[in-house]
């Protein structure tokens, strides 16, 4: 059983994002015969690649992710001299089926709904290249000899939910032969066997009923308690929020057919009252054995006033099939258009600060006699990131645009003193007064 239930969880995942690293900058100088001081000519680095996620109406399950959860897009290509730039690294597409739901796998909070074909969103951006030398010659400054590294591309841990697109649903106890009826009117093939939950990933099938063409969907069975999550049930029921129509499959040889029903119909409206509330038409199933038929005339007159249509079926036979199937689409055709959900170009999925420049500044602690402060923000940040630490001028160039920012003199008043540290990123700097 735990082995089956690891595969259900495949309508829900979380991955993780990476996108390529900028290029670095290069450093390089023109050296041609008869001109002794060439000029700065290192290219920038390339912008690192995307990671996007795109829809891809051949896939309906989340399954392709069982063993790839981990998504990196390429790096960006280092500058090199004669001012030849690095190229942009190859963006990274991950597939999704159409019907899922983005969201930030830390907080929870939702990002993206991906309905139609080929949507896509990028979900983590490449770092910028890095600038070569050639780009920090100035008037006072001919010859600079220090270049940026590349920016580290975006990272993020993302939870998908699926959530199937489908015309039909067909809902019901296990065993109710929910995996029998639909291989009965689609092509769908679903694994079909004797015993509860034996369909844990849903099924759909597209199926032809005179000259209307339809999606079903085969929701796994529900169990009391399905909407507090009862035999992974919660996760079930999502599945059958974007369906119009519900075709509600009882076992005719169950004990109490009548009762099953309302079990489910319970576990709908407290689920979520909308999924009550959506047409239903009843296929009372199994109509082949004895004790089906006998129920029928028991529970007929009582179910019918519950739904509009009850109809009598042996999914196994094929009686009554098309006919129940007609009259899900008869009432499908009769609903009003559904609207369409606005694809979305873009989400606000990085939360950059309000302001780039914003920074704060806190005292992590002691190293000795040291004191250790943290500066934090999202443009001071990059620009520690982007350093060349090993380039002197390059070292120089930062303090001043920290000084410029106003970094140094908050420092100063938070207390920094002569040899204690100060962390910026992944990057720790030791406090001299000469230097900042």
């Amino acid at each position: 059983m735990s082995e089956r239930t690891d595969e259900f969880l495949f309508d829900e995942v979380t991955i993780t994002v990476q996108a390529g690293d900028g290029g670095n900058g290069a450093v390089s100088f023109r050296r041609e015969a008869y001109i002794p001081r060439g000029g700065p000519n290192g290219g920038s680095g390339g912008r690192g690649g995307n990671v996007l996620l795109r829809v891809d109406k051949q896939l309906n399950t989340l399954q392709p992710f069982r063993r790839a959860k981990h998504f990196k897009a390429e790096r960006g290509k280092h500058g090199s001299g004669k001012d030849q730039n690095g190229a942009y690294g190859k963006d990274e597409i991950v597939r999704v089926p159409p019907g899922t739901v983005v969201r930030d796998a830390d907080t929870g909070a939702f990002l993206a709904d991906l309905v139609e074909p080929n949507q896509e969103i990028v979900v983590a951006r490449g770092g910028r290249g890095g600038r070569g030398n050639a780009a920090f010659k100035s008037a006072t400054n001919q010859a600079p000899h220090f270049s940026e590294k590349g920016e580290v591309g975006q990272a993020q841990r993302l939870r998908l939910e699926l959530k199937l697109i489908a015309d039909i649903g067909i809902i019901g106890k296990p065993n109710a032969g929910k995996s029998t009826f639909l291989a009965s009117v689609t092509a769908a093939r679903p694994k079909i066997a004797d015993y509860p939950f034996t369909t844990l990933i849903p099924n759909l099938g597209v199926a032809e009923i005179d000259e209307t063409s339809v999606v079903l969907a085969d929701i796994p069975g529900l169990i009391e308690g399905a909407h507090e999550g009862a035999g992974l049930g919660d996760r079930f029921l999502k599945h059958i929020e974007r369906t119009r129509v519900l075709i509600h499959l009882l076992d005719g040889s169950a004990n109490d057919p009548l009762a099953d029903f309302e079990s489910i119909h319970q576990e709908l409206q407290q689920y979520n009252p909308t999924l009550a509330d959506k047409p239903q038409i009843v296929g009372f199933n199994k109509m082949d054995l004895p004790d089906a038929q006998e129920h029928f005339k028991n529970v007929q007159a009582e179910l019918s006033k519950l739904v509009a249509q009850v109809i009598p079926i042996s999914a196994a036979t094929g009686e009554g099939v098309r006919e129940l199937l007609r009259g899900a689409v008869a009432i499908l055709n009769a609903l009003p258009p559904e609207e369409k959900i606005a694809p979305q170009e873009t989400i606000p999925i990085f939360r950059p600060a309000p302001d780039e420049d914003a920074f704060t500044i806190e005292r992590e602690g002691k190293d000795d006699d040291a004191q250790i402060f943290r500066v934090r923000g999202t443009k001071v940040e990059r620009v520690a990131q982007m350093t060349n630490w090993n380039q002197e001028e390059g070292v120089q160039r930062t303090h001043r645009v920290l000084q410029a920012m106003g970094v140094n003199d908050a420092l100063r008043a938070a207390g920094v003193r002569e040899g204690d540290f100060v962390r910026i990123g992944d990057v720790e700097l030791e406090w001299g007064e000469g230097m900042m």
